[in-house]
């Protein structure tokens, strides 16, 4: 007797949970499907904001000075190179050359900094995520090539403190460029779907 009493207890107690799961079952369903639906574009949105403010907030601060990565008073209005610092200090790989010859050219400046611009505005704003997944992924690749995480050493034979041979934070913008461009992330908190109503977006799909 001892051994079946809690079998008998324990088919008391489970026998309602049953029922009122699948009472609840329908309403459940409906409530998950919604979050379920809901929650990537608004993650996805988020994620273009916060990217396209990294592109603008450098743009910002290399133009202005602003004390964090461009010292004040050293910004490209008060007659700083946006690129010098970087490409002149390249010190591995192989454009190693190739960059410090490019450091501080008016045309690598200027390229830079529209790059940065445009591509911050369009994942602000949330269109031409397909140009600014183009532009965006050809800087990151280029900065990726002028760091160099392959090397041990540096060019004077000092530890490069490369904490990965290969995955680096510029690879992750670049994925997350193209995923964003991929799905696009401009529909929700951005302008999106106008922008892809325009005449000349519809009859060119690469603006999109």
């Amino acid at each position: 007797m001892a051994v079946h009493q809690p079998a008998h207890r324990s088919s008391r107690v489970h026998l309602p949970s049953l029922r009122r799961t699948q009472a609840a079952s329908p309403e459940a369903g409906v409530s998950a499907g919604a979050g379920t639906r809901t929650a990537p574009p608004l993650v996805l949105a988020s994620a273009r904001v916060l990217m396209g403010f990294v592109f603008l907030w450098a743009f910002l601060d290399k133009t202005f000075g602003l004390g964090y990565a461009t010292a004040s008073g050293r910004g490209w209005i008060g007659g700083g190179s946006p690129t010098e610092g970087f490409l002149g200090h390249v010190a591995a790989g192989p454009m190693e050359s190739t960059f410090h010859a490019w450091a501080g050219a008016a045309w690598a400046d200027w390229l830079f900094m529209l790059g940065l611009l445009g591509v911050g505005l369009a994942l602000t704003v949330g269109v031409a995520l397909r140009l600014a997944a183009l532009a965006g992924t050809l800087m990151m690749a280029l900065m990726w090539v002028a760091e160099w995480p392959p090397a041990q050493h540096l060019s004077d034979g000092s530890a490069s403190m490369s904490t990965n041979p290969f995955a680096d934070y510029h690879l992750v913008y670049a994925v997350m460029l193209i995923a964003l461009a991929a799905v696009s992330a401009g529909d929700v908190f951005g302008l999106g779907r106008l922008w892809a109503r325009l005449p000349v977006v519809r009859d060119h799909g690469w603006l999109r």
